[in-house]
């Protein structure tokens, strides 16, 4: 793997993920794939479609388990953890396909975001975080969930996800498909996020939003990860973008 060198790099690090290789039945998706995320640190993954993104995504969230190779997080060994107890220990992830629930309102789609914390019976100070964040959730409070338009859907699936009071996100290409004023409010509020305190790992499509938002960036080919660098060096870098990225 090429890698540049990185100042003050996370080496003790809460999340290690170290070499796994993940499966999709005979398909060997991931190849010895690891990366680390320090505490309340932004990191990219980006990569061209298929190269392994989301299904790295999915091995740290247990949604799959790798043939091979370790999940680490806080000090604890999560490979093959169910994904209900990864959210309780602080990992929750965002799946591109928002996956709200349509014919709830937003109110409830929020609560179920609480369940594994205390059933969703406090709301206050969550529903307070959440319109900080989200302003336009509050006036959509009572609405459906199919009522709401792609981007309000996206806010949703986000602020869903800050209910069991994560400390990593792992958020999947959060402006696909979204509107350009759009895109730039949701960039916005999961720098907000990060700001906050909360742990990122972003896949994203948008280069430049991946890396405006990121310390530092894993670029991933074919399902492994082929170079390691600083997000602002990587976007100065356009012969190594091309390559990985081909923008």
């Amino acid at each position: 793997m090429e890698r540049a060198r990185l100042d003050g790099a996370f080496g003790n690090g809460m999340l290690h993920v170290e070499g796994i290789n993940t499966f999709y039945g005979r398909s060997h998706v991931l190849r010895g794939v690891s990366l680390t995320v320090g505490e309340g640190e932004c990191v990219a993954l980006l990569g061209r479609n298929g190269a392994g993104k989301t299904t790295t995504l999915k091995t740290i969230a247990g949604v799959l388990t790798p043939r091979e190779g370790r999940v680490r997080f806080l000090g604890a060994d999560i490979t093959g953890m169910p994904p209900h107890e990864i959210v309780k220990r602080g990992i929750v992830w965002i799946p591109e396909e928002r996956r709200i629930f349509p014919n709830l309102t937003v109110h409830e789609n929020l609560k179920l975001g609480r369940l594994l914390v205390d059933g969703g019976r406090q709301m206050d100070a969550y529903l307070d975080r959440v319109f900080s964040l989200f302003p336009r959730l509050r006036e959509r409070l009572q609405n459906k969930g199919r009522q709401l338009s792609g981007g309000e859907q996206q806010m949703l699936t986000i602020a869903r996800g800050l209910g069991p009071q994560p400390k990593l996100l792992l958020i999947d290409e959060p402006t696909e498909g979204l509107m350009p004023a759009m895109v730039a409010a949701i960039a916005e509020t999961v720098q907000r996020i990060q700001g906050e305190g909360v742990a990122i790992i972003l896949v994203e499509q948008n280069t430049r939003i991946a890396l405006g938002s990121s310390r530092r960036t894993y670029l991933i080919e074919k399902g492994a990860i082929r170079h390691e660098a600083p997000s602002a060096e990587l976007a100065a870098d356009h012969q190594t973008r091309l390559r990985y990225l081909g923008v």
